[in-house]
């Protein structure tokens, strides 16, 4: 029997309620997918030392830990200091998320843009990778992280990526890289599926984004890191490839953004 793809999914939320009493399975049906590795993030600092025990007890899960933008309106404005503390764990290996989202919080914009500054920073100086999230705010998106690589530069993930073609191709401009979920798989992507086909195949990473966006054919349900496996087949199909060859060469690119989770 043909062992699966190695497939890593570099953004999930293992420590949402949707996965209470059933983590042990969710990890072991991830592994039987072949996903072998996965980053949970933690989205409220006050959470970051529950995020931290999951990624402690189990063997190739990692995490990161930022102040989402939706956040950012309630929560204190987070330190940079704050977060280069945490990059001392060992499996501590992204900073965020973070950005910007206008379309439920457009009111708390300038706490956005303070709070992604902030975690800019604190990219630059740990050298993480900046884990962001964009929705609706194309324009601001675009212009604040092309000044901010101006004034020094870091690496950078546009997680769950679903925005204007433009957009991805300032991030890439900028040499980051564009992370497909499983809205990619939905029949009304296919503007979506383009800008992921026109990308270098050297910058396009594998999530889930669990426990939301469940992919086809799992549309509807509780969405977890297994299902990777099938945006994974999406996206092999988009560049004419073995499932296997793009499996291996997404997981590259992961390594080397990623480099503290590096396999």
């Amino acid at each position: 029997m043909t062992p699966a793809p190695q497939i890593v999914d570099s953004h999930c939320h293992l420590d949402f309620p949707d996965f209470d009493n059933e983590l042990p399975d969710v990890i072991a049906r991830a592994r039987a997918a072949g996903v072998t590795r996965m980053v949970t993030v933690c989205t409220r600092l006050h959470l970051e030392p529950q995020v931290r025990a999951i990624a402690e007890g189990h063997a190739g899960v990692f995490y990161a830990a930022g102040v989402h933008p939706m956040r950012a309106g309630e929560d204190a404005i987070v330190r940079v200091e704050d977060l280069v503390a945490l990059a001392a764990h060992p499996k501590f290996v992204g900073i965020g998320e973070t950005g910007l989202d206008y379309h439920y919080s457009a009111d708390s914009k300038l706490a956005q843009q303070a709070s992604l500054a902030v975690h800019i920073e604190a990219a630059r100086q740990t050298r993480l990778p900046l884990i962001i999230h964009a929705r609706n705010a194309d324009d601001d998106m675009a212009r604040i992280l092309a000044a901010e690589h101006r004034a020094g530069a870091f690496s950078c993930v546009m997680h769950c990526f679903s925005s204007s073609a433009e957009l991805g191709r300032a991030a890439l401009d900028l040499g980051f890289y564009l992370s497909m979920s499983g809205i990619a798989t939905f029949p009304k992507s296919a503007e979506l599926r383009e800008i992921f086909a026109a990308a270098p195949l050297d910058r396009i990473l594998l999530e889930t984004d669990s426990p939301y966006l469940a992919p086809i054919p799992h549309r509807g349900r509780r969405n977890e890191p297994a299902y990777t496996a099938d945006t994974a087949a999406t996206g092999a199909a988009l560049f004419g490839l073995p499932l296997a060859d793009f499996a291996a060469a997404t997981s590259a690119n992961f390594d080397r953004l990623f480099w503290k989770a590096a396999g």
